[in-house]
């Protein structure tokens, strides 16, 4: 069951490149990890799961073909998660719904580093961006990616910014000649 829970935390990490942190209740939930089968070591080396892999805690939802976990002196190093393709998402506090998509999903724990490649794409509430690559460095904040879309380019579509309407605002002039009409 530690074993499990070290591969949530791995995977939990995924979804933090939304600059935010995922819902608290989320962490307090169970952690249920679903499989066809199972091979590998619960100490240091490589666990693989296979087959309809679902990892599911709290509002977290993993689906993956295979997610490999490699452990090294107690703690987990890697995780890597293939599919077709390999679906993430998950409640981000006050924002909404965070998805992600790619054929391979890799995360250096060490280094903090997220690498979706293969039709990657990621969904916030407030942004879409999908190419051939895409990579989140969780130290740094940093975003990188490319390719995509057909055409080797890298697509960024930005929510709108609500912008409060000119009407709405109010005249310093007209407030001033109002209080001293009354």
């Amino acid at each position: 069951m530690i074993f499990l829970r070290k591969i949530t935390l791995g995977l939990t990490l995924l979804l933090l490149w939304s600059h935010l942190a995922a819902l608290e209740s989320d962490r307090k939930q169970a952690l249920e990890v679903n499989a066809d089968a199972t091979e590998g070591t619960l100490g240091d080396g490589k666990a693989v799961l296979y087959g309809n892999v679902v990892i599911r805690q709290g509002s977290l939802l993993v689906k993956a073909d295979v997610a490999e976990v490699e452990k090294v002196e107690g703690r987990v190093r890697s995780v890597v998660l293939t599919g077709k393709p390999v679906h993430l998402e998950q409640e981000i506090e006050e924002q909404g719904l965070v998805q992600a998509e790619a054929l391979k999903i890799e995360y250096e724990v060490a280094t903090g580093m997220i690498t979706l490649t293969g039709a990657a794409t990621v969904n916030h509430p407030q942004y879409h961006v999908s190419g051939e690559m895409l990579k989140y460095d969780l130290n740094l904040q940093h975003f990188q990616g490319n390719g995509g879309d057909g055409n080797g380019r890298i697509r960024i579509e930005l929510a709108p910014e609500v912008v409060p309407d000119i009407n709405t605002v109010p005249n310093p002039q007209e407030t001033q000649s109002q209080g001293a009409n009354q």
